[in-house]
């Protein structure tokens, strides 16, 4: 049975743990991550508990709103997060698509066909400075974060590299070590205005002691070469940070859990009008008028599913929230018995994929030496 538990005056969620110290009596006997030092938990949890008997690893996804054009405030708000999330016991955490920086949603930055207005050069330049830079200042910071609460942390932001920006998600050990990125290889959309596209270079899975984890982001999601690309490399928990809260991207993430054999983790955000900044500064093209500051513009619908296709918790629609499962990696091989994507039931004579996984760059320079020789002519 499910119970909505509000957690504070705006922040609801649905859980189906009916008694909390059960519940932390079964993370200690799971010898995951004790929880840090705290007072009372600010946000509640979806949890649903696999067979302990097996290898398990305890999972979050955080469904929660950006501090939008606030990079220092949102940086404080996702430390709330994990640090909640390690007091349940987690040993993995994913946030959603462009948490860090912000999902610039309904805004068209002022840009038509063979035209753009000054005001949408002027909220690119805030959207800009919102940004981080891999590595940086904020990169440390999260680092330190997933050391301090021995997690492994996924976490979506928006990347600057120079003047370009990415859809990008950060990966970080539990011993507070950065291990990469993937940066998402085709914008969305009007997303292409403000996002430059990742190449084959960052698309990572990275065999760490409680599974190979690798991430794809929102409609990346439904190109189906990408995912074999991510497959061919073993992942085991897929990671799906998203923007999409529309019932369709439940069947896109079961698919992708069933076809790989994997299992599929979602975390998109739930973000409210006053979420984002009011207007004139911030516009919701061609809705504004419609909107109270309290309409829903995201409804979040994060997911947690196994290898069979079975959905461990969530979806959850309600609010902010905390949505864990216990992942029984048993399951991927028990899921591969009769369906592996790319081996035994794989036709590689008949049909095959070559991944360019070169870095990509407008500007080469050659060799100093060669510089150097060219100069002298």
């Amino acid at each position: 049975m499910q119970a909505t538990v509000p957690v504070s005056s705006s922040l609801h969620t649905t859980s189906t743990a009916a008694d909390p110290t059960a519940l932390s009596t079964q993370t200690n006997n799971m010898a995951l991550v004790p929880a840090p030092p705290s007072e009372t938990p600010l946000f509640a949890e979806v949890d649903m508990c696999s067979d302990s008997s097996a290898t398990t690893v305890r999972a979050t996804v955080i469904q929660a709103s950006t501090v939008f054009y606030d990079t220092p405030a949102t940086l404080d708000k996702a430390e709330r997060f994990l640090a909640e999330a390690a007091g349940y016991g987690s040993q993995l955490v994913v946030f959603p698509e462009a948490f860090i920086g912000g999902y610039p949603r309904g805004s068209s930055f002022g840009a038509t066909i063979g035209s753009r207005t000054a005001k949408g050069r002027e909220d690119f330049r805030k959207y800009h400075a919102s940004a981080i830079d891999v590595p940086g200042p904020e990169v440390d910071r999260l680092a330190a974060m997933a050391g301090k609460y021995k997690v492994y942390l996924v976490m979506g932001v928006i990347e600057r590299e120079g003047y370009t920006l990415y859809c990008t998600v950060l990966f970080f050990d539990s011993q507070g070590h950065y291990m990469g990125k993937h940066r998402k290889v085709m914008p969305t959309a009007v997303e292409r205005i403000v996002w430059g596209f990742g190449d084959g270079s960052t698309i990572p899975v990275f065999g760490t002691p409680i599974g190979k984890i690798g991430a794809a982001i929102c409609w990346e999601n439904r190109m189906p070469l990408l995912r074999t690309a991510m497959y061919g490399k073993g992942i085991e928990i897929y990671c799906a940070p998203t923007a999409d809260s529309r019932d369709t991207w439940q069947a896109t993430m079961t698919h992708i859990a069933l076809e790989g054999g994997c299992f599929v983790l979602s975390a998109n955000q739930f973000c409210r009008r006053k979420d984002y900044p009011p207007p004139p500064e911030y516009v919701f093209l061609g809705v504004e008028e419609d909107l109270t500051p309290d309409s829903v513009v995201c409804a979040g619908g994060s997911v947690i599913i196994s290898p069979l296709g079975t959905v461990l918790a969530g979806p959850n629609y309600d609010g902010e929230a905390l949505i864990s499962a216990d992942l029984d990696l048993g399951e991927i091989a028990r899921a591969k018995f009769d369906f592996d994507v790319v081996g035994h039931y794989s036709r590689p004579e008949v049909l095959s994929l070559t991944v360019r996984d070169h870095p990509t760059n407008a500007v080469m320079f050659t060799s100093a030496s060669a510089k150097t020789e060219a100069s002298r002519k």
